[in-house]
């Protein structure tokens, strides 16, 4: 049933299941891995099934609407697709799937690059150079960040340096911005730089990883 109205059905035309590689999960007794018993004994039926499709934001569309693999900004891989028999408070058993995102970058060079100068510690100010592409929307309110290599947000920071009031030099390939020692860790470690833009809120730019 499923099959032939995703034949007819123009909303459901893009949408993508996996293979059906378990046992129907409906009708059951409850409380049971016994199939309808009752007067009706409906017949054994996929009626749980798990269907996805993807969205895709990339604005270089073909005319057919059609997007290239190298255009592609999200791709999913389905690692499992399953039912779970032990559940038996219903007359349905439960269906899962699991999925794997992998997210391409919208660019793929930095609009702005970093590199911290020098031996970084909690001893002496330390320096931060960078430089952006020309078409870069810098902003009074951009920053950069000191971030644990682990970091998952950008509010992980541990601290941070104005583009503009911290500013030490510049030039027209280049500038400088310090960090004041008193807010370097003691305990040291791995960590990398990151430049907010306020313009853009998101992260623009990420230094390699070096040691405090």
């Amino acid at each position: 049933q499923l099959n032939m109205a995703k034949k007819k059905e123009a909303f459901l035309q893009d949408f993508i299941e996996g293979p059906l590689q378990f046992k129907p999960t409906y009708k059951f007794d409850l409380y049971s891995d016994v199939y309808d018993t009752s007067e009706k004994k409906r017949k054994p039926a996929w009626t749980d099934r798990i269907l996805w499709r993807v969205k895709n934001l990339c604005q270089n569309a073909s005319k057919e609407g059609e997007f290239s693999e190298e255009e592609q900004t999200i791709s999913v891989t389905l690692n499992n697709y399953i039912s779970h028999m032990s559940y038996g408070i219903s007359d349905h058993k439960p269906v899962t799937g699991t999925f794997g995102l992998e997210l391409k970058p919208l660019l793929l060079d930095p609009l702005v690059t970093l590199n911290p100068e020098g031996e970084w510690s909690a001893e002496h100010d330390v320096l931060i150079s960078y430089s952006a592409v020309p078409e870069f929307p810098s902003s009074a309110w951009d920053w950069i960040g000191l971030f644990k290599v682990s970091f998952r947000h950008v509010n992980d920071y541990v601290t941070y340096a104005w583009v503009e009031d911290d500013e030490i030099s510049s030039t027209k390939d280049s500038k400088q911005v310090y960090m004041s020692a008193a807010e370097i860790p003691d305990m040291g470690g791995e960590f990398l730089l990151g430049y907010y833009s306020n313009n853009l809120q998101s992260i623009v730019g990420i230094s390699q990883p070096f040691q405090v």
